[in-house]
């Protein structure tokens, strides 16, 4: 995940230069009008513009060619060598492949294990497109306790929960309200007195391993637990706000806020078998969190997911049972994950390993014949200079690829890469998996997106 400051900025200036532009409009569009009125004045008329002719629309979005010829590895391994040779890459490994058939076109290392960042995402995203329905949903429930008064908030693995009014979109669009559990405990006649945080249906540690406390300040992850508000978000509307450290607990004390209950009344413990249930709210389904997680590369709803694909599977929901069972996932539809070492789902983990080989694999699989249910992690990609963390790139100096390149980024300090497919010039779709180690990213991703953008101008015949 990259810092927002940059697109803040350049956001503010454009911002400031489409106002300005509006303003000499309508000084000019006043000038011309009083012009128009003095001139008219002294003959006693007022001359009328014609009706301006109606805009229609004009789509361009088109079907790539049946029969597009693929490039010849000669012509690609030309186009993208000298983009290739760019030292700012650092040590790289990558590999290029055509979507219809499959074969490999271009590469360098594609077996060698990468520090891959949030390129990880495309695994979880895969392996959730394989093993679960789409409109699958993360119930939340609040059920009775053991003494008058008491009710358990029963977390179900659902971190997208917003405390903002019904109406309003919290950080994640389609997310549950805590007003709606609210009104359903209100409506059940329960006077509140302490609110017990039930967090067993996960297990084990909390924080992945080659993850590092101060990015939860930096707002990149919140230790792993099955409910917050927002992704622990302290705003929750802004993707790298400071996170919480005991995001469960803050969510049962904004219930409790909401509930007129005492932040002291709220702890922690498990609701006794066979509970009644109070209240209960759902999630948005599986599609849309999964487009929200690859599209902003979110952290928190990555390491959620992956315990879902675990639990579906009779695994624990833990880092463990989540990276195990993602693995199992993908080899069991036949990719090869020599060199896989995961101890996250999300990518945040410096320790994690992936071949640029495995990554372009599923990619390929997606885009072409090979498994049709992964087809929809195309459209969750990011699109050059347009959405989610590639919205501040190729949207200055190097535009080639804006608009055609869709990738997942990934981005830790001394890691980059782009996973994810672009059309070439004669209209053939081309997947790629490029990996950048051993620089920071400010040196290593305009190399990688002129590296991505080769691929679109590429005839390469």
């Amino acid at each position: 995940m990259g810092s927002l400051a940059g697109r803040h900025r350049r956001n503010m200036r454009i911002l400031f230069a489409s106002v300005v532009v509006v303003v000499l409009a309508m000084a000019a569009v006043l000038v011309v009008a009083v012009t128009a009125h003095n001139a008219s004045a002294g003959r006693g008329e007022l001359t009328i513009a014609p009706e301006p002719v109606p805009i229609t629309a004009a789509p361009q979005v088109t079907p790539v060619p049946d029969d597009a010829p693929m490039p010849t590895a000669q012509g690609i391994a030309a186009a993208v060598g000298p983009a290739a040779a760019n030292p700012d890459l650092g040590k790289f490994s990558g590999t290029v492949a055509d979507a219809v058939t499959g074969q490999v076109l271009w590469s360098v290392n594609p077996q060698t294990p990468m520090t891959p960042a949030s390129t990880t995402k495309v695994l979880t995203a895969g392996s959730a497109l394989l093993a679960l329905p789409s409109d699958r949903r993360v119930t939340t429930k609040v059920v009775q306790g053991a003494t008058p008064g008491e009710i358990v908030l029963v977390a179900g693995g659902d971190p997208t929960l917003t405390a903002k009014p019904v109406g309003e979109n919290g950080y994640y669009p389609g997310a549950a309200h805590l007003s709606q559990l609210v009104d359903q405990i209100r409506n059940a006649g329960i006077q509140v007195t302490s609110i017990v945080v039930d967090t067993s249906i996960y297990s084990g540690d909390t924080m992945a391993q080659g993850w590092f406390p101060t990015d939860v300040g930096a707002g990149f992850i919140t230790p792993t637990e099955p409910i917050m508000i927002d992704g622990g978000r302290a705003d929750p509307l802004v993707d790298e706000s400071p996170r919480s450290s005991t995001p469960a607990l803050d969510a049962g004390r904004t219930l409790a806020g909401a509930l007129g209950v005492a932040p002291s009344a709220v702890t922690s413990g498990v609701a006794a078998p066979g509970a009644a249930t109070v209240a209960s709210v759902q999630s948005a389904p599986l599609r849309d969190r999964l487009r929200q997680m690859m599209e902003h590369s979110d952290n928190v709803l990555a390491e959620a997911i992956g315990r879902e694909v675990a639990m579906n599977a009779g695994a624990e929901a833990s880092f463990t049972g989540a990276v195990a069972t993602i693995g199992q996932t993908l080899t069991a539809a036949g990719f090869d994950l020599s060199g896989f070492t995961l101890h996250d789902a999300s990518g945040l983990s410096v320790d994690d390993r992936i071949a640029p080989h495995t990554l372009d694999q599923v990619l390929t699989a997606a885009a072409g014949e090979g498994n049709p249910a992964l087809r929809p992690m195309l459209d969750y990609l990011p699109v050059a200079g347009a959405t989610g963390s590639l919205s501040d790139r190729y949207a200055s100096g190097n535009r080639t690829g804006a608009g055609w390149v869709r990738a997942k980024t990934g981005t830790l300090s001394t890691a980059s890469a782009l996973a994810g497919y672009v059309v070439d010039q004669n209209g053939r779709v081309l997947t790629f998996a490029l990996m950048s180690n051993d620089r920071p990213p400010e040196v290593s991703r305009p190399a990688l997106d002129a590296l991505a953008a080769a691929l679109r101008t590429c005839g390469c015949q």
